[in-house]
C-alpha cells in the first residue's frame, strides 16, 4: 500500500453503515493526520508543507488528547468499510513522541467496532527511528514509508537537516534498524532536477543496495507566483497553488517522462511481481480496466483530506490553505465535512474542469488529468487546465502500451503478468544478436 498518493484506494471490507449516512458520503475516504502540523526536523528544499506554519502564528504545533480521540473515533465511526487505515504524517510524525502514538494505539482498542480491521501508516524522514521506535512500529503492524531520494549525492542534494548537513546516512541507518526488526516499509522517492537524469541509479540503488520490493516516485511541480522568488527570502512564505512558473529544483515535464520509462524498462525486463512500483501497479490497473489504485489518476478526487494538528480540515494534503479549509473535528464531525457540498464540488472539478485537449487524449483512461495542483498550464488552444507534466505522461503511457497489453491479456488468462519478462526478453533476442555493421 501507499502512503501518499494511493488514499483513493477503496481497502477490502464487509461495509459497515453508521447510524445516519450522508447522500453524499463515499463509501471509503482517507485522512492524512498531521500531529506536529508543519513542523519537521529537517529542512528539505522542495518541500511545500513547511510554508504551512504560518498558519497557525503562535500555535504550539503539538496535536492534543481531545482532537487525538476525534481523529481516531470519527475515522473509525465514518467508514462503510470493515477496514479503515489511520494515518500520520508531517511534517514529521516521529517529533511527537512514543507516548503519543501509544495513547493512540490505546485509542483505537477503544474505538474499534466488533468485525473492524485497522491499518497503521506513518510517513517519516526516518532520522528519528531508534530501537524503540522500531519494537513500537513492530508490535503493532505498523506500515512504514520512508522518505529517500535515492543514492547518497542525489538524496543529500535538498534533504538536509535545519543546519544544512546531508541525512542520508541517518536514513540508511533506519532503513537498516526496520529490516532487522521486521517492520515493513515502503520507499517515497522525490523526482527533482537533481535526481530526474538518473533513473536507473535511483531505482537500482533502491532494488539492489536497499532491497526495498515497494517504491512511490513523486514528482516535484513547486509553483511560484509572478511577484515571489523562489525562496521568498529568509522565511518561507506560505506555498499556494498559483502561478504559471516553477522552481529550478522542478522536475522538467520530459525528465519526468523519461525518468519513468526508463525505469520502467527495467522493471518490466527484470522486476515484475518482486519490486512494486506504485505508479505502474496504478498504470496496469487502468490497462486492466480496473479502477485506479491512485487518486492523481481517479477521474475525480475528493476521498483523501488532512487533518492539522489542531483538528482542521482541508480538502487535500496539497491544498492546505485558507480557501479550502472545510472546518473542525471538534466542531463539525469529519463526516459532515467529508460529506459537504463544498467538499463534493471540489472532487467532481477534477473532471468538470478537464480541457478538451485531454478528454480527446488516447491516454486520458490512465492519466484523467492527473493531479489538479500541476494542472496550471494552457492547452494549445489556450484553454487553461493543462497539466505541467502532460508531455511527460503521455510520452510514458504511450510507451508502455504494448507491456502493459500483454500483461492485461496475461491476467485476463489468470496468468501471472511476470510471465511479460520472458516476452520482453524474447523480444529483445534478436536486437542483441543482430551483427553490428
Amino acid at each position: 500500500m501507499s502512503l501518499k498518493d494511493e488514499p483513493g484506494m477503496m481497502p477490502m471490507g464487509q461495509p459497515v453503515e453508521p447510524a445516519v449516512w450522508s447522500r453524499n458520503a463515499p463509501s471509503y475516504f482517507h485522512v492524512m493526520a498531521k500531529p506536529t502540523g508543519a513542523i519537521c526536523n529537517l529542512d528539505c528544499k522542495y518541500c511545500f508543507f513547511l510554508s504551512k506554519e504560518v498558519l497557525y502564528p503562535g500555535s504550539p504545533f503539538r496535536m492534543s488528547d481531545e482532537v487525538l480521540e476525534a481523529y481516531i473515533s470519527q475515522v473509525i465511526g465514518a467508514q462503510r468499510s470493515s477496514r479503515v487505515t489511520i494515518a500520520w504524517q508531517g511534517g514529521e510524525p516521529t517529533l511527537m513522541g512514543l507516548a503519543f502514538f501509544k495513547r493512540a494505539m490505546a485509542l483505537v482498542r477503544k474505538h474499534m467496532r466488533p468485525g473492524m480491521s485497522l491499518e497503521h501508516t506513518i510517513q517519516t524522514n526516518g532520522t528519528r527511528l531508534d530501537e524503540a521506535w522500531c519494537k513500537f512500529l513492530r508490535e503493532n503492524d505498523f506500515l512504514v514509508g520512508l522518505s529517500m531520494d535515492g543514492p547518497r549525492r542525489l538524496h543529500d542534494a535538498y534533504r538536509v537537516d535545519k543546519a544544512g548537513r546531508p541525512t542520508h546516512g541517518k536514513v540508511m541507518r533506519a532503513a537498516r534498524l526496520m529490516q532487522r526488526h521486521g517492520v515493513p516499509f515502503n520507499i517515497l522517492c522525490t523526482v527533482h532536477a537533481a535526481n530526474a537524469d538518473h533513473p536507473l541509479e535511483v531505482y537500482r540503488f533502491f532494488r539492489d543496495e536497499l532491497g526495498a520490493d515497494f517504491v512511490q516516485f513523486i514528482p516535484i511541480v513547486e509553483r511560484v507566483a509572478e511577484s515571489a522568488g523562489e525562496d521568498g527570502g529568509k522565511a518561507r512564505p506560505l506555498y499556494t497553488q498559483e502561478g504559471e512558473s516553477v522552481t529550478d529544483r522542478s522536475v522538467c515535464p520530459e525528465q519526468w517522462g523519461r525518468f519513468l520509462t526508463t525505469v520502467f524498462d527495467e522493471w518490466v525486463r527484470h522486476d515484475v511481481g518482486k519490486v512494486f512500483v506504485q505508479l505502474f501497479e496504478s498504470a496496469l490497473a487502468a490497462w486492466c480496466g480496473l479502477p485506479p489504485t491512485m487518486c492523481v489518476f481517479a477521474e475525480t478526487c475528493g476521498n483523501a483530506l488532512a487533518l492539522e494538528h489542531n483538528g482542521d480540515l482541508y480538502c487535500c494534503d496539497h491544498f492546505v490553505e485558507p480557501a479550502y479549509r472545510l472546518g473542525n473535528i471538534t466542531e463539525t464531525p469529519m463526516l459532515e465535512l467529508m460529506a459537504s457540498d463544498r467538499q463534493r464540488a471540489f472532487g467532481q472539478a477534477k473532471r468538470d474542469a478537464l480541457p478538451r485537449v485531454c478528454r480527446e487524449c488516447p491516454v486520458k483512461f490512465a492519466c484523467n488529468g492527473e493531479c489538479p495542483r500541476n494542472r496550471f498550464m494552457r492547452a494549445p488552444d489556450g484553454e487553461p487546465g493543462l497539466n505541467y507534466l502532460c508531455a511527460g505522461y503521455k510520452a510514458f503511457f504511450g510507451n508502455i502500451n504494448h507491456p502493459m497489453r500483454s500483461m492485461a491479456a496475461l491476467l485476463a488468462q489468470g496468468r501471472d503478468p511476470s510471465a511479460v519478462m520472458r516476452v520482453q526478453a524474447e523480444a529483445q533476442a534478436p536486437h542483441q544478436a543482430a551483427p553490428q555493421g
